[in-house]
Parts: C-alpha cells; structure tokens; sequence
C-alpha cells in the first residue's frame, strides 16, 4: 500500500512540475524571456542529468 501511495505521490509532483513548465513557457512567450531566465533554465537543465541518464544515452 505504501509503494502504491509513494507512486501516486511522484506521479502527482510530476504533473504539478509539468504545469508550471508549461505556465513559465507561457508566461515567456508572452512577455518575451531574458538572457537571465535562459541561463537559469540551462544551468537547471544540465544540472539535473543524472549518472542513470548517462548509461541510457549509451
């Protein structure tokens, strides 16, 4: 029970990240995005690369 609760609860902070990428997506092609925001974005995404997504690019 424990194992299905922990499942709903990743699948549920999923697709609350899921939403507010789509939100900030939105909200930057409305208001146009800054070098700022396109740096973070980058930093963020390179750093969140993982040793397991290395063996799968293999």
């Amino acid at each position: 029970m424990a194992t299905s609760r922990n499942h709903q609860k990743a699948h549920g902070i999923g697709q609350i990240e899921e939403q507010l990428n789509e939100q900030a997506e939105a909200a930057e092609a409305i208001q146009g995005g800054s070098e700022t925001d396109r740096e973070i974005a980058k930093s963020a995404n390179r750093d969140a690369r993982t040793s397991l997504d290395e063996i799968i690019d293999k």
